[in-house]
């Protein structure tokens, strides 16, 4: 923060300056880190990666948009910030923050001027879905990093994800935006009014259906839930366990996903194969620096690992008999608070924690809760040094204090919901 150097140039720094001061040999430092990163980018880049076509993917095809008109009509006016809630939480599964929240940013203007309501009644629920989506169920980032990191099953980080993240965004993004759309009364900023792009009346493509958009994001998480489910019910062995262990893998999960959204969200809607290829190769443009990041994050944490960093840790929670899950939420919060990045916070989270971890020998469930814990610690307090703050402030027309006010709290309304779950569901693990 104090020099202001790039995310993934201070990790390999830091890794490089920990390697030497704790101990490890000059001749290994180079070669730890090259295993770090590679180690984690081994899995990550791919997640990533297919995830990332099938958001564009979906966003292209006027998939996103539809969701939205369905959700809102089913839902209706009176109940228009639990539609909001909702279709930023299915939306933003498999795109990033900033496309979700600009794709739908103009819908919020539009409901904005027709009520006269304060943007923040409408847009606060929006991004709390989104925030929600974004931290705590893959194939996000920094959920899928943390996984990684820690060893937790894919599985049971979708499950208890969707089961803290919902009254996350209840509390965080419903409530609290009916409460601070009281206290803070903004229009929609006079600057955007040009920008909001007109709706296609008639153009050469069709656009999917609700139910083709909704199975194609649910196919990858229902493949992955049935592995998990099939690796506690049948014992090893078993075919289907085998075949499941395959088709339910993420890799495999979601490049079936992307395959059948290629196909029935763009070959069969009018695009050609050059289109829906230029459209994918679009895609991996912005996620290069978040594969780096998260590669250079696991450097750090198998550095941490070596010199015995993380020894130290585990010895300081056993002294303050602290739960892993609170601790997990924690040193989360510490890194989040300083550095801004939700991903890089959870990433470098996950590094420290990952030594106490190992040395506890957790269920499997309960690895899920530390990986949710992390994602809660990577959310909360969001602030200046945040991109996500500066999104928000920019596009809903806020000064500085009130984005304070408004997305900050509700940001961390959400973590600390959020770690309420996991805790009581840990508890019973």
């Amino acid at each position: 923060m104090v020099l202001r150097i790039q995310a993934f140039i201070s990790l390999l720094l830091v890794s490089i300056t920990v390697a030497v001061v704790g101990g490890i040999p000059i001749s290994d430092v180079t070669q730890a880190i090259q295993e770090g990163m590679g180690g984690t980018l081994g899995y990550i880049a791919i997640v990533v990666g297919i995830g990332t076509m099938l958001g564009e993917i979906i966003q292209v095809s006027g998939g996103a948009q539809k969701i939205a008109e369905t959700v809102l009509k089913a839902f209706g006016e009176s109940k228009s910030q639990w539609a909001l809630a909702a279709i930023g939480l299915i939306v933003a599964i498999p795109v990033f923050f900033e496309v979700a929240l600009i794709l739908f940013i103009p819908l919020i203007y539009d409901m904005t001027k027709k009520t006269g309501r304060s943007i923040l009644y409408y847009g606060i629920p929006m991004v709390g879905g989104i925030a929600v989506a974004h931290a705590f169920i893959p194939p996000t980032p920094g959920p899928v990093a943390v996984a990684s990191l820690i060893g937790a099953d894919l599985g049971w980080v979708i499950l208890i994800g969707v089961v803290s993240g919902i009254p996350a965004a209840a509390v965080g993004g419903v409530y609290f935006g009916k409460f601070i759309a009281k206290k803070i009364h903004r229009g929609v900023p006079e600057y955007m009014e040009l920008d909001i792009p007109e709706p296609e009346d008639g153009g050469a493509r069709q656009t999917p259906s609700f139910g083709m958009v909704i199975s194609i994001i649910a196919l990858p998480l229902v493949l992955i839930l049935m592995n998990t489910a099939s690796d506690v019910l049948l014992a090893e062995g078993v075919a289907f366990r085998e075949w499941m262990g395959l088709m339910g893998h993420p890799f495999t999960a979601l490049l079936l996903a992307t395959l059948l959204a290629f196909y029935y969200l763009g070959i069969r809607l009018g695009f050609t194969a050059a289109e829906i290829q230029k459209v994918a190769t679009r895609s991996m443009e912005p996620v290069g620096i978040i594969i780096l990041v998260t590669g250079a994050g696991g450097a750090f944490g198998q550095i941490l690992i070596s010199t015995g960093v993380g020894d130290a840790l585990v010895a300081l929670m056993e002294n303050t008999n602290m739960p892993v899950i609170l601790f997990a939420f924690l040193v989360a919060s510490v890194v989040r608070v300083s550095q801004g990045s939700a991903t890089v916070a959870m990433v470098t989270a996950a590094g420290l924690v990952a030594p106490v971890v190992d040395a506890g020998g957790y269920s499997a469930p309960l690895l899920g809760c530390i990986t949710i814990a992390i994602a809660c610690g990577g959310t909360v307090l969001s602030h200046v040094n945040d991109s996500g703050f500066w999104l928000v402030n920019q596009y809903m027309g806020l000064t500085e204090k009130e984005t304070l006010q408004s997305w900050t709290v509700m940001e961390t309304i959400i973590g600390v919901t959020g770690l309420a779950v996991a805790l009581v569901i840990g508890s019973f693990l």
